[in-house]
C-alpha cells in the first residue's frame, strides 16, 4: 500500500494589537486593522509571550508570528511601552495621575493668583485661607519669597502645572514620546519640587506662616515627580541599579507618603503649641 502523504506544516499565530504586543494564541475571528501576522521561525523567540513549543509529536513545524521583546531582568513586554519608533507612552493610571496633579497645582496656582491681584488692589485684603495666626495666606503673599523670580509665583505655576495636565490628557489620548521628552518632564518636576522645598523651609522657619493653597501645590509636585521618575526608571530611560529600580516599581508608593508625612510632622512640631493649646 502507497503511505500517506506526510502532514503540512502547521502555524500557530499570535494576534497581537498595534504595539506587537500578543493578544492571543490562536485568534477567534478576523484580523483588525491594528493586528500584525508577521511568520518568524520557531526557536528564535524568546519571552513569556508566544514562545514555540519545537515540532509536535507528529513531526510537524510549529511557526509563531510574531517576535518578543527582549525582557531581560525582569522587565516584560507588557510592560515596555515602546513603539518602533523608539517613543515610549504610558498607562491609564499614570496620565490620570498627571492630569489630577497638575489640575490641583492648576487650581492652587489660580486661586493664590486671584487673592494676589485683589491684595494688591487693596492692602487691607484678607486671602479667604488666612484662618489664623498659623494658617495666614495673607504672610505668604505679601513676602519677598512669593516673588522669587521677580514675579509673583504663581504665575509660574499656571503655565508649568497647565502644561502637566496637556501632558496627562494626551498620554490619555494615546500620544507616546521620544526619551528627552521624558528626560525634560523629569527634570521640570525635579525643578519644582526643589522650588517647593525652599518655598517649604522659607514658609516653616523665615515667614513662619502656611498657606494652605501652597500645600496643595506641595503635595502635588511630589507626587508629579515621584511618579515621573519611577515611570522613567521603569522603563530604563533613567539610569539605576536593578535591585533599586526593581524596589521602587514595586514600593512605588513609599517615598511619597514618606516625604509628605515628614513635611506633616515638621508643621506639627514647628508650632506645636499652638496646636495644642
Amino acid at each position: 500500500m502507497r503511505a500517506p502523504p506526510a502532514p503540512a506544516a502547521r502555524r500557530a499565530y499570535v494576534r497581537t494589537d498595534a504595539r506587537g504586543l500578543p493578544l492571543s494564541a490562536v485568534p477567534q475571528g478576523p484580523l483588525s486593522p491594528s493586528d500584525s501576522l508577521r511568520p518568524r521561525p520557531c526557536g528564535r523567540m524568546s519571552g513569556t509571550h508566544g514562545a514555540c513549543a519545537g515540532p509536535g509529536s507528529d513531526g510537524t513545524a510549529i511557526m509563531t508570528t510574531t517576535a518578543v521583546d527582549d525582557v531581560s531582568e525582569g522587565a516584560s513586554a507588557e510592560t515596555d511601552e515602546r513603539d518602533g519608533a523608539g517613543r515610549i507612552g504610558a498607562g491609564r493610571a499614570f496620565a490620570w495621575m498627571l492630569v489630577i496633579t497638575g489640575a490641583a497645582g492648576l487650581l492652587a496656582a489660580w486661586v493664590i493668583t486671584i487673592d494676589k491681584i485683589k491684595l494688591l488692589e487693596d492692602p487691607d485684603f484678607v486671602p479667604g485661607c488666612s484662618l489664623n495666626p498659623v494658617v495666614a495666606c495673607g504672610n505668604i503673599m505679601k513676602s519677598d519669597q512669593a516673588a522669587f523670580f521677580g514675579f509673583p509665583n504663581p504665575m509660574l505655576g499656571l503655565v508649568t502645572y497647565g502644561m502637566v495636565v496637556a501632558i496627562g490628557v494626551a498620554l490619555l489620548a494615546g500620544a507616546r514620546f521620544k526619551r528627552w521628552y521624558w528626560l525634560g518632564l523629569n527634570a521640570g518636576t525635579l525643578f519644582g519640587v526643589a522650588f517647593c522645598t525652599y518655598l517649604q523651609y522659607q514658609s516653616l522657619y523665615t515667614i513662619r506662616s502656611l498657606c494652605l493653597w501652597c500645600c496643595l501645590a506641595w503635595v502635588a509636585t511630589i507626587f508629579m515627580f515621584c511618579y515621573v521618575t519611577v515611570h522613567n526608571l521603569k522603563h530604563r530611560i533613567l539610569p539605576a541599579p536593578r535591585a533599586l529600580r526593581n524596589g521602587l516599581v514595586e514600593f512605588h508608593w513609599v517615598v511619597p507618603v514618606l516625604w509628605i508625612g515628614v513635611i506633616g510632622i515638621l508643621i506639627l512640631t514647628n508650632w506645636w503649641s499652638f496646636w495644642t493649646s
